[in-house]
């Protein structure tokens, strides 16, 4: 009972001390592949509108960026996203065809929608590091999705279209925080 206390002592005290922000998928390295779960899927009718909602984030987010931004390293990289998000889909909308799917169009989730609802309220610096602040953790579901798709995905076509985004979305990710160190 004593060490049970202790170590419930212990976690309580470790999770006091870490920033709000932390998380342990943060401290792991951006290569390691995610297990699957509810929001790392490996079948392709949950894999499909997922990757589909998270590319219409990205574009979404980023045209407000580009309506709203008015420092040019940030509209340079929504600019980036939005081209790259839309191949993304395009690849991806492909290869569920060849699976013999029929994908909807994408529709954002919940936490989607409030990010742009957000976004949307913002301006000037506010909504930059907000929409940096997004980005990156919009980046890291996207990199797990597509990592844990890739490697254990019941569906060929779409294993290799999640492969194929997986560098992509890591150039994204180490360009994202970069631009968040920065700010």
């Amino acid at each position: 009972m004593k060490a049970m206390i202790l170590a419930g002592a212990a976690l309580t005290m470790l999770a006091t001390t870490l920033p709000a922000s932390a998380s342990v998928q943060a401290a792991a390295p951006a290569t390691a592949r995610a297990a699957p779960s509810p929001q790392t899927p490996t079948t392709a009718a949950a894999f499909v509108p997922m990757a589909g909602a998270s590319d219409l984030y990205e574009i979404q987010s980023s045209q407000l960026a580009l309506e709203k931004s008015r420092n040019e390293d940030v509209r340079r990289y929504a600019q980036m996203m939005i081209t790259h998000h839309r191949q993304t889909t395009e690849q991806v909308t492909a290869a569920a065809r060849e699976a013999g799917l029929t994908p909807r169009p994408p529709v954002l989730n919940p936490e989607q929608r409030a990010n742009v609802a957000a976004l949307r309220r913002l301006s000037g610096a506010g909504f930059d590091r907000t929409y940096l602040t997004q980005q990156v953790r919009a980046h890291e579901q996207a990199l797990a999705l597509h990592s844990t798709y890739a490697d254990r995905g019941d569906q060929p076509a779409l294993r290799r279209a999640a492969a194929g985004a997986r560098p992509i979305v890591q150039q994204h990710l180490d360009e994202v925080r970069t631009l968040s160190r920065q700010r």
